[in-house]
């Protein structure tokens, strides 16, 4: 999961538990996790690409934006 990306579809940002739409390569597909920032800073609102730097399974990610 980690390097992944994918699109904030639910506000993502300190105190909050958002969520994001990544591309799942091993599944065809794109799926629903829920997202925290890995990095404290300004919150991602829906429609921000992301990068998926830490992943716990079984859903949950910790995102940076991407850039570029």
């Amino acid at each position: 999961m980690v390097g992944l990306t994918g699109r904030v579809t639910g506000r993502v940002g300190a105190g909050l538990v958002g969520e994001v739409m990544l591309h799942v390569p091993q599944r065809q597909g794109s799926e629903a996790f829920l997202a925290y920032l890995a990095v404290p800073g300004e919150p991602l609102a829906p429609g921000t690409p992301v990068v998926v730097v830490e992943y716990q399974p079984p859903r949950t990610v910790y995102v940076a934006p991407a850039y570029g």
